[in-house]
């Protein structure tokens, strides 16, 4: 069982990336995936979450209008499309999966920290930096 992050590099900032999270050894159909990044010295922040079962989606405030979620079911991964980077935005991207869960709580002031381990899955980061 298995969560793989991906798509990270080096880019300039204003330009673009798309993230996968792919899972094997499960399916995604009864998850929610978030999406968290963490940048150094600065506390986890949650981006994005989907459902895979209703396709239900929240995004931050930071992640809102530039950032778009989604899934391709029959390749069991999950997106992240990144758009207008900023040098800030430089961090470690994670994924992660809940059984059963609901993005609703990252809407409700549930704790980022609390959302992130009361995850399932996580799968290893990947390095996201942008130049100025």
């Amino acid at each position: 069982v298995q969560l793989q992050a991906s798509g990270g590099g080096l880019v300039q900032a204003g330009e673009s990336l798309r993230l996968s999270c792919a899972a094997s050894g499960f399916t995604l159909d009864d998850y929610v995936i978030g999406w968290f990044r963490q940048a150094p010295g600065k506390e986890r922040e949650g981006l994005s979450c989907i459902s895979m079962r209703d396709g239900v989606t929240y995004y931050a405030d930071s992640a809102k209008g530039r950032f778009t979620i989604s899934s391709n079911n029959a390749k069991n991964t999950v997106y992240l499309q990144m758009n207008g980077l900023k040098p800030e935005e430089l961090a470690v991207y994670h994924c992660a999966a809940e059984r059963g869960g609901s993005c609703n709580k990252w809407s409700s002031g549930t704790s980022t920290d609390s959302i992130y381990y009361s995850m399932d899955y996580w799968g290893k980061g990947t390095q996201v930096t942008v130049s100025s």
